[in-house]
């Protein structure tokens, strides 16, 4: 009989599940709101329900299940220790206990941006190599790095932070409490923003005639449009973010030389806008060997990739131990 393994995919407004086998091929999936004011009494039960109904539909039980969480972890016990976008942060939280006892099966946890490095190394772009960087580029910088087919986690399941690292020694105020964080000068608010200082100036015709003027309209997608419409300055400002992440990501590809780079999230379905200029800046920036070998691409399965990294941790966790690296 197939085995079926289940994950879930927690943000901060929405909850993702899906049930599928070893191959990622998905077999049920459903969202529901997080409703986080809920709090994790509220919240986990619901997770249980959600899983239990996909479940349902399909008559099979699943044998395990990866779970994605937006932050802090302690991967062993199964704990959530800071989750920074949820109210009370989920400090000390027996996540994966509490749903494996729901569910009757293990289920093991991962911060989400890792979750869904794994499922683009295993289901993804990262399927032919062997190392692999993976930026998730949204309202913040998430990654993740896979070092000889394994991903890197280190003790406290924060390796990979990519999006923190200090790009402008006196930069702009990130999350985190630094300055001149990748994340603070290439996430997506950080171009939206210089995209709002561009219509509101009167540098931005064409954007400001797709959001009627409305400068909370502006989202990276709406960027691109206009770029590509004629607005020379936006084109500009969104070669600026590539230039950040392409300095961000010749600092990884210099320490580790990967196979690979995949870039996914809002951000990146820029596309060419973005990619160009980003391998551009990998070339300049990378002297000590010739980069032309390390592939610079947009994620092939996009918002999916988590989920799909939920399904690639079950089975590893319940076959493939060594592909998950942790350093306790």
């Amino acid at each position: 009989m197939r085995e079926l393994f289940a994950s879930v995919d927690l943000g901060g407004t929405k909850i993702a599940a899906a049930i599928a086998g070893a191959d990622g091929e998905i077999l049920a999936e459903g969202r529901i709101a997080t409703n986080s004011h809920e709090g994790p009494a509220g919240v986990l039960p619901r997770i249980a329900g959600l899983v239990a109904d996909l479940s349902a539909r399909l008559g099979a039980q699943p044998v395990a299940a990866g779970m994605g969480v937006p932050g802090l972890i302690d991967v062993r016990a199964g704990v959530t220790r800071f989750l920074p976008n949820l109210p009370s942060q989920w400090r000390g939280v027996p996540v994966g206990q509490t749903l494996s006892t729901a569910l009757g099966c293990p289920v093991f946890l991962l911060n989400d941006a890792r979750m869904a490095t794994l499922g683009e190394f295993t289901f993804g772009r990262g399927r032919s190599v062997d190392t692999m960087i993976f930026l998730t580029i949204g309202t913040g910088i998430g990654g993740g790095v896979i070092v000889d087919r394994k991903l890197r986690l280190g003790p406290l399941g924060a390796a990979g932070e990519l999006g923190h690292q200090t790009i402008q020694r006196d930069g702009p105020l990130c999350g985190c409490g630094n300055r001149g964080c990748l994340e603070a000068l290439a996430s997506g608010p950080a171009l939206v923003g210089e995209g709002v200082r561009l219509l509101l100036s009167g540098l931005a015709p064409v954007l400001f005639e797709m959001v009627s003027g409305n400068a909370g309209a502006v989202t990276p997608k709406e960027m691109g449009a206009a770029a590509r419409a004629g607005d020379a300055a936006v084109r500009e400002a969104i070669a600026r973010t590539a230039t950040w992440l392409g300095i961000g990501i010749a600092n990884m590809v210099t320490a580790l030389h990967p196979d690979m780079v995949v870039l996914g999230g809002s951000v990146a379905a820029l596309d060419d806008l973005l990619l160009e200029p980003v391998r551009e800046t990998v070339k300049e920036r990378v002297r000590m060997f010739p980069v032309q070998d390390v592939c610079i691409e947009r994620s092939l399965l996009e918002d999916r990739a988590g989920l799909l990294g939920g399904i690639a941790l079950a089975a590893a966790k319940a076959h493939e131990p060594a592909l998950v690296s942790q350093s306790f």
